[in-house]
C-alpha cells in the first residue's frame, strides 16, 4: 500500500496527528514524512473566491450600471500570503505514492469548505484517490485513533460540502450587491451628515440583522415612559403578604388596576386599604370571645385584633417540594453567555479561550450547538471522570461521581440525545491533557473550571426546594405568601451558584388553614415600570441562537424552529466585526453593547431600502435553507435560484429608488442621542457629494 496523507487545518492541530501516528522525525518543509506516513496541514484558508473585477475590470470601480454581479461560474484563487503552503499541500495530494488522503479539518461546515477548496484547485486526479474524512471530537489520542479507524468516504459529507459553498456564495453576492448599490445610493448623504470624505454601507446577510436587532431595542428604551406603580402589602403576627385581585374582590376587572398586584394610581390603593379597614373591623366587631378563640384554632398570638384591631383568616396553605434538574451540558453559546456574564468577556474572546482549551486535549470540540451528549461518548463517560480526579477544585466532585452509580445511567439521561446532536456533541472536559493546565492564564483557568463543574453537575441529584404558599383572607380581599427554601443542594454544591438558604428561619412552617392572625399594618409600596435591557454580549449571542423565537408569525416560526442567525463558528466574529466598523459599541467592563450614530444612520437607509435584511426571519430561514441543503433535503440548484432570484430583485429595487434626501430626517432623529458626534460632524450638510461614490472599499 502507498502512503497515507493527513491534512489538518492548522500547524499545531498536525502536531497532535503526528504525535499520535508516531512521526517524531521526518520534518520538511510544510510537512512531515515517514515511511507510512504523511502529515501537512493548512493555516486556515488558503484559498478564496475571487474578487469582482477579476470577472469583469469594470467592476472596479463601483457602479450601478454593473449590478446586479451574478456570476454565472465563480472563481477562485490563492490567498497570496498562504500561497507557498498551497503549493505544498497540492503537490503532496497529488503525488503518486500517496494512496490514501485523510481530511483532518475542523469537523463542521467552514472545515469541510478549507480542505474542498484546496482538492479543487489541486489536481484532478486527487479527486480519484480513496478520500477518508476524520470527525472527531477532541484531540487525545484516543479520540484521534478513533477518528482514523471510523473515517467515512469523503463523499459522505458531499451534502455538507454544498451547503459550505452555498453559504460563501450566499454572503458574497448579498455583501458584493447590497453594500454596493446601498452604498452607491446612500453613501454620499452618510458621509455629507458626518462630514466625511466618503461612506461605505456595509451589510450582510447576518450582521445587518444583528445591527437591526440592537438599534431596535435602544430605540425601544428611548420611547418607553416610567409608570409608576402602587402595591399593597400586610403584615400579619410578623408575615408580610401581598395583595392581588382575586374572584369576588371589589377591584376584579377593574380598569384602575396595574397588572394583577397594583394599581396605577395611589389614591385607588389608599382606598383599598380603606376598604379592607372597614370591612375587616366590622368583621372583628361581631366576633365574640368564643368566636376568636376558635378562629385561632390554637394560635399562640397574644392579641387576636392585634395593635390595629384588625384580623386576618388563613384561608388555605399548601406545601409542596420543587426538584430544580442541573442544566443541559454547555455548547458555545451558552458558554458565551456565562462568560459574558460571569467573567465580563467578550464571545470571540470566550471562542478562542475554548479553541485553546480544545486543541490542548482539555476539552471537546468548541463550535457546537448541541447541549447533550451522544450515546458513544455516555458509554465511556468514565474515562473523562477518571481524569478529573486530578483537577484541583474539582478533584473530590469527580471521585464522589465515580465512587457512585449516576454516571453509569447517564446514558438514559436527558443529557443523552443521539438525535439532538449534528455535527459534536456539547463541550464536556476530556479528562486529559492535564499537563497543559499549568500553562493555562488565569482566565483560561476560570472557563475550564466553569465547563469542568457544569460537566459534573450533570451526575448529582436534582437540588430539592421547599415551598409553602398561603392566602390569608382580610376585609374582603386576599394577600398571598409564599416561602421557598432549599433542602437539598444536590447539583448545586458543585455548580457553585450560590442559592443555598437553607439556614433562613422558615417563617411559614406553623401556619395552618383557619388560623387568625392579626394586623399589624397595611403599607403602600411604590414602583416603576423598568424598560427593555440592553443586550450583552452574551445575550445576543444566545438571542442569535434562538433568533427564531423571535419571528411574530406563528406559521414562520413554525417552519424554522430551532434555527439561528449565523452558526456557532461565526457569531462572536460578526458581533466583533460590527463594533470594529463602527456600526455599534461594546463597553468592555459591562459587555453591554449599543449602537452608534453610523449604525443608526445605516439601519435607517437598510430600513428604507432592503428592510427584510433587518428581519431575523430572513436571516433564520436563509440558515434553515442551508441546513436543509446539508441534510440533502435541499438541492443547490433550489437554492441557488431562490438566492440569485432574491439578490437581483432587491438590488434592481434600490437601483430606482430615490429618496436620498429624504434620509436626513431619519439621521436627525438619530443624532440627538449623541451630541459629541453631532457636533463634530458639524451637522450642517452644507457640502454637497454625488450619490455616486468616487473611491470605495472591495466589498
Amino acid at each position: 500500500m502507498g502512503k497515507q496523507l493527513f491534512i489538518a487545518e492548522k500547524p499545531s492541530v498536525a502536531q497532535e496527528f503526528a504525535k499520535t501516528l508516531g512521526l517524531g522525525s521526518g520534518r520538511r518543509d510544510g510537512y512531515l514524512e515517514t515511511e507510512q506516513y504523511i502529515v501537512t496541514w493548512c493555516f486556515g484558508h488558503l484559498v478564496t473566491m475571487s474578487y469582482p473585477e477579476v470577472y469583469d475590470p469594470r467592476m472596479k470601480k463601483w457602479s450601478l450600471d454593473t449590478l446586479p454581479f451574478l456570476p454565472s461560474e465563480f472563481r477562485y484563487e490563492v490567498i497570496p500570503d498562504a500561497e507557498k503552503q498551497f503549493r505544498t499541500v497540492s503537490a503532496l495530494l497529488a503525488r503518486p505514492d500517496v494512496e490514501r488522503i485523510y481530511v483532518c479539518t475542523d469537523s463542521g461546515r467552514e472545515g469541510e469548505y478549507i480542505y474542498r477548496l484546496v482538492e479543487m484547485m489541486s489536481d484532478p486526479s486527487v479527486k480519484e484517490k480513496d478520500r477518508r474524512r476524520v470527525w472527531i471530537d477532541s484531540f487525545t489520542e484516543d479520540e484521534i485513533r478513533r477518528g482514523i479507524r471510523e473515517a467515512k468516504p469523503l463523499s459522505a459529507y458531499d451534502h455538507l460540502s454544498d451547503s459550505a459553498y452555498l453559504r460563501a456564495k450566499e454572503d458574497y453576492l448579498m455583501g458584493i450587491n447590497f453594500s454596493r448599490v446601498l452604498t452607491l445610493k446612500y453613501g454620499g448623504s452618510i458621509a455629507d451628515y458626518r462630514n466625511a470624505k466618503w461612506s461605505a454601507v456595509s451589510v450582510g446577510r447576518v450582521m445587518t440583522c444583528v445591527l437591526g436587532m440592537v438599534v431596535r431595542r435602544e430605540r425601544e428604551i428611548r420611547a418607553f415612559v416610567k409608570q409608576p406603580f402602587f402595591r399593597v402589602l400586610g403584615t400579619f403576627d410578623g408575615i408580610e403578604g401581598e395583595w392581588r385581585v382575586s374572584p369576588g374582590s371589589r377591584y376584579e376587572n377593574s380598569p384602575k388596576l396595574y397588572k394583577e398586584n397594583g394599581f396605577r394610581e395611589r389614591k385607588d390603593a389608599e382606598e383599598l386599604i380603606r376598604a379592607v379597614k372597614e370591612t375587616a373591623a366590622s368583621t372583628t366587631a361581631g366576633k365574640g370571645p368564643q368566636d376568636l378563640a376558635a378562629g385561632q384554632n390554637g394560635s399562640a398570638a397574644s392579641d387576636a385584633a392585634g395593635a390595629s384591631g384588625l384580623q386576618a383568616k388563613v384561608e388555605s396553605v399548601t406545601r409542596k417540594q420543587e426538584k430544580k434538574n442541573p442544566p443541559l451540558l454547555y455548547n458555545l453559546a451558552e458558554l458565551q453567555n456565562d462568560c459574558s456574564r460571569l467573567f465580563h468577556i467578550s464571545p470571540d474572546q470566550t471562542l478562542k479561550i475554548a479553541q485553546e482549551l480544545y486543541e490542548k486535549k482539555l476539552t471537546t470540540y468548541p463550535r457546537t450547538d448541541a447541549r447533550v451528549l451522544s450515546s458513544a461518548v455516555a458509554a465511556e463517560i468514565n474515562k473523562n471522570l477518571s481524569g478529573l480526579t486530578k483537577v484541583g477544585h474539582v478533584a473530590e466532585y469527580a471521585s464522589e461521581v465515580l465512587a457512585g452509580d449516576a454516571w453509569k445511567k447517564i446514558g438514559r439521561s436527558r443529557y443523552t440525545d443521539d438525535k439532538a446532536i449534528t455535527d459534536h456533541y456539547a463541550i464536556i472536559p476530556t479528562g486529559s491533557g492535564l499537563g497543559a493546565l499549568r500553562s493555562l492564564g488565569d482566565l483560561a483557568s476560570k472557563v475550564y473550571e466553569l465547563i469542568c463543574r457544569r460537566f459534573l453537575s450533570v451526575f448529582y441529584p436534582p437540588a430539592v426546594y421547599s415551598k409553602t404558599q398561603a392566602v390569608l383572607l382580610c376585609g374582603g380581599e386576599r394577600f398571598y405568601v409564599s416561602e421557598r427554601r432549599l433542602l437539598e443542594p444536590g447539583y448545586l454544591k458543585v455548580a457553585g451558584r450560590g442559592e443555598n438558604d437553607s439556614t433562613a428561619a422558615p417563617v411559614l412552617a406553623d401556619l395552618k388553614k383557619n388560623m387568625v392572625l392579626s394586623v399589624e399594618s397595611l403599607d403602600i409600596r411604590e414602583g416603576e415600570t423598568t424598560p427593555p435591557k440592553r443586550y450583552t454580549s452574551g445575550s445576543m449571542i444566545l438571542a442569535m441562537e434562538n433568533a427564531g423565537q423571535l419571528i411574530e408569525d406563528d406559521t414562520l416560526r413554525e417552519q424554522i424552529k430551532g434555527a439561528g442567525i449565523g452558526t456557532s463558528a461565526t457569531r462572536a466574529d460578526i458581533l466583533a466585526k460590527l463594533v470594529k466598523i463602527g456600526y455599534l459599541q461594546l463597553n468592555k467592563k459591562t459587555q453591554v453593547i449599543t449602537p452608534e450614530l453610523l449604525g443608526e444612520m445605516v439601519f435607517d437607509v437598510v430600513e428604507q431600502s432592503i428592510r427584510q435584511l433587518l428581519n431575523p426571519e430572513l436571516t433564520a430561514s436563509w440558515e434553515k435553507g442551508l441546513t436543509g441543503v446539508a441534510a440533502g433535503t435541499i438541492t443547490t440548484e433550489e437554492y441557488m435560484q431562490k438566492l440569485e432570484a432574491f439578490v437581483a430583485y432587491r438590488t434592481n429595487a434600490v437601483r430606482q429608488m430615490n429618496n436620498q434626501s429624504s434620509m436626513r430626517v431619519y439621521y436627525d432623529r438619530a443624532a440627538q442621542y449623541y451630541k459629541k458626534a453631532a457636533a463634530s460632524s458639524g451637522k450642517t450638510g452644507t457640502r454637497r457629494r454625488s450619490t455616486k461614490a468616487k473611491q470605495t472599499p472591495k466589498a
